[in-house]
């Protein structure tokens, strides 16, 4: 199954310099294990993952960006975010904290990387959506504070958070609860088709 993977982290600040190479390595990663990355379509480690998906030759992936702003004008003129390295941009119109929602709800799993309050709010809706979570330790800011946070803050699977220091490895993983969670799941051959069904 081809799964849409979240890349949840940093617009700005300390975590973007040091961990930019994690992230790039991250989204990278997510293209050639053919998987759809998505974002937040905006800068920082979420734009150094969707330039790492963009790298990759031929890929298998694809990147999608799902932009605070109601059209392509207001999310280049009014909001300043980048468009090069993203094969579609969902232009939803809710601002960030209604992105945040939709874009965590758009998806199959999320990885923190870095992270601020933004993606803390990314990561409680994950949480509470009951979205398979993956956080990538060593990045800095949120990602390497969220064992302790949840030590003392109860929320609805954080027993089933996915933890390492590896971008590849911690896909890998991320991929494989994905590929159990939905085991029971058949989807249609190209030559399936549903029909619709009849009112009485």
């Amino acid at each position: 199954m081809k799964y849409q993977i979240c890349v949840s982290g940093a617009a700005s600040g300390s975590t973007v310099q040091a961990s930019h190479q994690l992230a790039f390595d991250l989204g990278k990663s997510i293209a050639e294990h053919g998987q759809t990355l998505v974002t937040g379509a905006t800068v920082g480690l979420p734009w150094y993952a969707a330039q790492g998906a963009f790298s990759v030759q031929g890929k298998r992936g694809i990147s999608v960006g799902f932009s605070p702003a109601s059209s392509y004008r207001e999310h280049v003129m009014v909001y300043r975010l980048p468009t090069v390295e993203f094969d579609y941009i969902n232009f939803t119109g809710m601002a960030y904290v209604g992105r945040d929602v939709h874009l965590v709800r758009s998806s199959d799993a999320v990885i923190t990387i870095g992270g601020r309050m933004g993606s803390l709010h990314e990561l409680s809706t994950a949480l509470e959506s009951r979205k398979v979570c993956g956080v990538l330790l060593g990045s800095g800011g949120l990602a390497d504070f969220v064992p302790t946070l949840l030590e003392h803050v109860e929320a609805p699977g954080t027993k089933e958070i996915i933890y390492d220091t590896d971008p590849t490895r911690l896909l890998e993983k991320v991929i494989a609860a994905l590929d159990h969670k939905y085991a029971d799941f058949q989807p249609l051959d190209d030559n399936s088709q549903v029909s619709p069904k009849r009112g009485g």
